[in-house]
């Protein structure tokens, strides 16, 4: 089977440099996440790119593929005529997809030979992510119009996009341009509604799972109160790769508009492609960060300068949900500090990180507190936990869910995906050596997901 990279991304015209000016700083988080899916983009060296965006032409019950030879755009609409694209088409791509899901009864229009759906002229829900993506055309694209058919055809498309990917013998990154919900402040683009966090924080949360089936399963209720318009996008990607391992890069909702930027691969591709040659464990001084670790950085550094808590302020998105957390330091690779909660303990996710951060900096009692040499080569990492569920034995997986061992009073915890550990015999037995609980005892296990941010 080839291998297929997905991208889900925000498209606000504002976050493009050229276009927002110093206004574009709001979105710093989503730009820096765009970023580093430029860097594993990079790496992954797709042949072709497929775009789906909300804001092509669309039709109300077929979906619509530009096979013009060339595409190009600007953001002269947005004030910014300089900030120009042009891309080359996949043209054998596109039209096999366009047989293929004819073969499929399912209806579609060629942009091409439609006039009035302006052939060959791109739109900001491409332009904006292909900005930081690649923009200087690279690699050809396929751009794809959503429709208002069914999830359920979405995910069909999204499955046909695989097939002729593979029967063409093509590597493709599949890019689900969309946002989430418009609705998230007063004086939103879309008006305000009281729903549209609860539909973000459903998305997010989904997503982080990788659970795309499960977007196809939210109440249309929540979907009609968010005014979202990614949703489509992102079932058909979970359609391109069912399966997929996930990593949420960042979400942030400034102007009252969620944006959510996240990769989607096999998992074994995923780890590959995230997995840094050097072995860092990413949240480096001065490299791209999300604003969790951003933020966890800032409270270590304030507060082994100056010996100051900081205030987070009035947190948002992500920093403003209540989770817990746990912040990790490493130095040359190996651990410095490690302080975490299970359950929330803060009224919101931005005061937990500072919290846990400056513990770690601090108070974990296999280290010496960090001092300020320390702090120019440090790696960072934050880890927000899902609910822990029951589990089995069985139901462990070390690569994907941390495990919580409990006997009586004692509980340990191991998060996921740790180097070196390989089996749930290696999770289960740190976990009960952290909590002191002896070999042969009986235990009750729960396992979780994390966000890991970097």
């Amino acid at each position: 089977m080839i291998e297929i990279l997905g991208i889900i991304a925000p498209h606000p015209p504002i976050m493009v440099p050229a276009v927002g000016g110093k206004d574009s700083d709001v979105t710093a988080a989503s730009s820096a996440a765009l970023r580093q899916a430029a860097s594993v983009l990079e790496a992954f060296a797709p042949q072709t790119v497929v775009i789906m965006s909300p804001h092509s032409p669309a039709a109300q019950d077929a979906f619509i593929v530009d096979t013009a030879p060339r595409t190009s755009g600007s953001f002269g609409q947005f004030g910014a005529p300089g900030a120009k694209y042009s891309y080359s088409t996949d043209v054998e791509f596109a039209r096999a997809l366009l047989d293929a899901l004819d073969h499929e009864a399912i209806d579609t229009i060629d942009r091409s030979i439609t006039p009035a759906l302006d052939p060959g002229v791109l739109d900001h829900g491409v332009m904006v992510p292909m900005s930081f993506l690649d923009p200087s055309g690279t690699w050809p694209i396929v751009n794809i119009s959503l429709s208002w058919l069914s999830y359920r055809l979405h995910r069909r498309l999204g499955q046909v996009i695989a097939d002729v990917a593979n029967r063409l013998g093509r590597r493709i990154a599949f890019v689900a341009s969309g946002d989430c919900s418009h609705r998230l402040k007063e004086g939103a683009p879309a008006g305000y509604s009281p729903r549209a966090a609860e539909f973000d924080r459903k998305l997010v949360d989904l997503i982080s799972a990788g659970d795309f089936d499960g977007l196809m399963q939210i109440e249309p209720s929540l979907v009609e109160a968010a005014g979202e318009c990614g949703l489509r996008s992102f079932i058909t990607l979970g359609g391109v790769i069912p399966g997929a391992a996930t990593k949420v890069l960042s979400y942030e909702g400034p102007w009252g508009v969620g944006y959510l930027t996240a990769l989607a691969a096999e998992p074994a591709l995923l780890d590959r492609l995230l997995t840094p040659e050097t072995g860092a464990k990413g949240g480096m001084p001065g490299s791209a960060e999300s604003e969790p670790v951003a933020l966890a950085r800032k409270a270590v550094e304030v507060y082994v300068r100056e010996r100051r808590v900081i205030d987070p302020g009035a947190a948002e998105g992500v920093l403003g949900t209540r989770a817990g957390a746990f912040v990790s330091l490493h130095r040359e690779h190996d651990l410095r500090g490690c302080i975490g909660t299970i359950a929330p303990t803060a009224a919101t996710l931005a005061e937990e990180i500072v919290h846990n951060a400056i513990q770690a900096a601090s108070a974990d009692p296999r280290f010496p507190e960090l001092t300020t040499g320390e702090l120019s080569d440090l790696d960072i990492s934050v880890d927000v936990l899902h609910e822990p569920e029951p589990a089995e034995f069985t139901d462990l997986d070390p690569a994907r869910y941390g495990v919580i061992v409990t006997a009586d009073w004692r509980r340990g915890l191991l998060l996921p995906d740790l180097e070196g550990v390989d089996t749930p015999e290696q999770q289960v037995a740190i976990a009960m050596r952290k909590a002191g609980i002896s070999p042969g005892e009986r235990v009750r296990l729960e396992r979780f997901l994390v966000d890991r941010y970097h």
